[in-house]
């Protein structure tokens, strides 16, 4: 959550989960579409983050066909359902394939990015049992959900800082960071925020040069960068080819356009997977042991999943890289061409871009009221605020349209000016890292109030974020979501 976009327009009435007496299908299935009337486009091309769409007729309907053929399966056994092992399996071969795996290659299927991260993680932990107190050495723009791991699994947290102007790392400076207490080394193939790739060949080879394992979240890419090679792109080495790589993880609900979720985390060989497993048999139950941290797994994803893959298969994927690639670069164009926006170089399928003279919170509310969503992203240190565009297949066909929208609401942001704080706001988040006001008075000086009641435009809630210091951000955002996450009452 990077952002807070929703508006008070889209706000779900609460209904009972529980009625006194049962309602019938059909109008429990019209009251479901009547509340995802109000969630953020899945498809058309308009919706710039979160979700991921090949725009292919047909894909949607066997997805969702396989979900149910498999959704009352349980991943907990795999001996009782041998039809979901073997779709795993199949699952973590393609991924193998696409990543540079080979014969010793080993794998698993998750639940996504972020529990695939955390495995690879406690795999690195649990596979150093003589490192009381462990480590993980990462870039600062790797994904938080690598923090989130850390902080889950008491691994502390060593960020190495990006040159603010070209936003890479210095491999040297993540070398020197190793210490004998290191027992994971991490980079981003490519970076979320940015869409940009580490040097992962010199840091694999400086993890491995310490006894360290190196693990490359592609999650965000993994499954768009080895065919964005094959077509010509000037991808460098990320994947399992490259000496001292350890793990891998991709996430077949980004690139792939599977149903969320499903993410497969890679390890190079069978003895580096070992300690990513749970066993527990000292009770008087079923002797439980788990390759990742749900126990009960629904086999709906992982058949959507699957059916996708064989769907679509290899040479889909090129076609669609292909559309994609071309897409990114003609958005990235377009950007290109309106003064004062200036586009990160581009790397994958992100176009991110900043501005020192138009801003780019008002600019998001700009595109958002033409029906376009992005993800505004804050400064962090000296790497100034940017706005994220995660481009998909199904953005292809509406080039033309985005870039007048973009010349529009830039025109529009220049005419509104700079967003212009309440007056005291500030002061107030001085005492909030004081800890001498509590984050609820915040959220509501920011209009965030319980059940969601938000501003129509997000700008001045945007802009005062983007001022936090970031420990009051996600104070702050913590305070929000708590406020929305309040139990519906029986009306």
């Amino acid at each position: 959550m990077t952002s807070t976009k929703r508006d008070c327009r889209r706000r779900v009435r609460p209904v009972s989960a529980l009625p006194e007496h049962g309602v019938p299908a059909g109008e429990v299935l019209a009251e479901l579409r009547a509340m995802r009337s109000g969630d953020l486009p899945t498809h058309g091309g308009r919706l710039f983050a979160y979700v991921y769409d090949p725009g292919l007729a047909g894909l949607d309907e066997l997805a969702a066909a396989a979900h149910a053929m498999s959704a009352h399966v349980n991943g907990l056994d795999p001996t009782a359902f041998p039809s979901l092992l073997a779709m795993e399996n199949d699952l973590v071969g393609a991924a193998a394939q696409v990543l540079g795996g080979d014969e010793h290659t080993v794998g698993s299927v998750t639940g996504g990015g972020t529990e695939s991260l955390i495995l690879a993680v406690k795999a690195a932990r649990d596979g150093r049992p003589d490192v009381t107190a462990p480590r993980l050495v990462m870039p600062v723009t790797a994904h938080a959900a690598l923090a989130k791991a850390a902080a889950y699994l008491r691994v502390a947290l060593d960020t190495v800082p990006v040159d603010p102007v070209t936003l890479r790392v210095d491999p040297a400076a993540v070398a020197a960071a190793i210490t004998p207490e290191t027992v994971l080394v991490a980079c981003s193939a490519p970076s979320y925020a940015h869409g940009l790739i580490d040097p992962v060949e010199p840091i694999a080879a400086a993890a491995a040069a310490a006894g360290v394992r190196c693990h490359v979240d592609a999650c965000f890419g993994g499954w768009t960068l080895p065919y964005l090679r094959r077509l010509g792109e000037p991808v460098p080495p990320f994947d399992l080819s490259v000496p001292g790589v350890t793990s891998i993880s991709v996430d077949l609900h980004k690139y792939a356009y599977a149903p969320k979720g499903v993410s497969v985390l890679l390890h190079r060989d069978e003895r580096l997977r070992a300690s990513q497993y749970f066993g527990y048999a000292d009770w008087p139950g079923y002797t439980m042991v788990n390759p990742v941290i749900s126990s009960t797994r629904s086999g709906g994803p992982i058949a959507a999943a699957w059916a996708t893959l064989r769907h679509i298969g290899d040479d889909g994927y090129l076609a669609l890289a292909a559309k994609t690639r071309d897409a990114t670069a003609a958005i990235a164009g377009a950007v290109s061409k309106i003064q004062d926006l200036h586009v990160v170089p581009r790397e994958s399928t992100v176009v991110a871009f900043m501005s020192s003279a138009v801003d780019l919170f008002v600019l998001a509310d700009e595109l958002a009221a033409r029906g376009w969503h992005t993800q505004p992203q804050f400064r962090h240190g000296e790497i100034p605020a940017s706005v994220h565009l995660t481009v998909t297949a199904a953005v292809a066909p509406r080039v033309a349209e985005f870039e007048a929208d973009l010349a529009a609401s830039v025109a529009a942001a220049r005419e509104h000016g700079p967003v212009e704080l309440p007056p005291g706001i500030l002061d107030l988040l001085g005492a909030a890292a004081a800890e001498s006001v509590g984050v609820e008075q915040l959220a509501g000086a920011l209009g965030l109030g319980e059940g969601g009641a938000l501003p129509e435009r997000m700008a001045v809630v945007n802009s005062l974020l983007d001022a936090a210091d970031p420990a009051v951000r996600e104070k702050l955002l913590v305070a929000f979501l708590s406020l929305l996450q309040r139990p519906s009452r029986r009306p």
